[in-house]
């Protein structure tokens, strides 16, 4: 009785793991969006994605090494799919330089490093010594990934914002981290569970962060306060010559305003009975100057 309450709450944890992993997996999609809309790249990077493939690759790899974590199979599976798709969007939209740097990464990543680490464990290792050897590349490179939101925790502690820390995708890894945690815990595999725990953590501390920052008001980094500072002094220094230059000079403004118009009959004129004005100014009248209130 208690060998099927077990299995039961397993498939249950596994079922639901699924799920929030699934919703995780979808959560870039407004990101994409933007990428559409601008048709352009610029601003983000495909690391994130890069990674998530690898680490999706590598735990379909370690579940086929094992038995009975099926559920482990189906959801690294979607991921792979939806990992791939992310990945040949961002390089279809990105610059040149973004692109190249990409390729870079994937063939680093998944081409050497997956594939070195098929061959040497398929070579170098057997039975269940292979399992184990997977296992415990699974369990570092997830404390790894569960460890690289602590650049995030101190942006937001630094800055008191939490603009780049969306809590919906917070609570989800956080949901995601406590099923598959209780799902390895009762298969009594600990490379299941054991990241799981770090995963916990940080996102509870990160949905604190949240709650605590949401409201307060962002402090401007030192570097962008000072350039702004450096920006203001030099408008301030501008300014007073525009302030200070009250006299316009205008060259014989009172000669154009006082000028005096003069018939002057030419002969063509007086051959067709007309009058051509032509102005005729003050001689000697020197260059003055208007004051102009500020």
């Amino acid at each position: 009785m208690t060998g099927n309450m077990a299995d039961h709450l397993t498939l249950a944890f596994g079922l639901l793991g699924n799920v929030v992993s699934f919703m995780v997996f979808l959560a870039p999609i407004p990101t994409f969006y933007k990428v559409y809309k601008r048709k352009s790249t610029e601003g983000f990077q495909s690391a994130p994605y890069v990674v998530g493939l690898f680490s999706a690759m590598l735990w379909i790899y370690y579940a086929l090494l094992k038995s009975n974590v099926m559920l482990l199979i189906t959801i690294n599976s979607v991921g792979c799919v939806i990992e791939t798709l992310y990945i040949c969007f961002f390089l279809f939209y990105a610059p040149k330089k973004a692109r190249m740097e990409s390729m870079k990464l994937i063939i680093l990543l998944i081409v050497v490093g997956f594939g070195l680490i098929v061959v040497l464990t398929q070579f170098l290792a057997k039975g269940v010594t292979r399992g184990v050897i997977v296992g415990w590349i699974c369990l570092v490179f997830s404390l790894c990934v569960f460890v690289a939101p602590l650049g995030v925790l101190r942006q937001v502690i630094k800055t008191k914002s939490v603009e780049y820390m969306p809590i919906l995708l917070s609570v989800a890894l956080t949901l995601s981290a406590v099923m598959w945690f209780f799902y390895g815990l009762l298969l009594g595999d600990f490379n299941i569970a054991i990241p799981n725990v770090l995963g916990f953590t940080f996102g509870i501390i990160q949905m604190i962060l949240y709650f605590v920052y949401k409201n307060k008001k962002p402090v401007i980094d030192e570097k962008v306060s000072r350039c702004e500072d450096k920006v203001a002094e030099l408008a301030e220094e501008k300014l007073p010559e525009f302030r200070d230059q009250k006299i316009i000079d205008v060259v014989n403004l009172k000669a154009l305003l006082h000028a005096d118009i003069h018939p002057v009959f030419s002969q063509n004129a007086q051959k067709a009975n007309r009058a051509v004005f032509e102005p005729q100014t003050l001689p000697n009248v020197p260059n003055c100057t208007i004051e102009v209130g500020a």
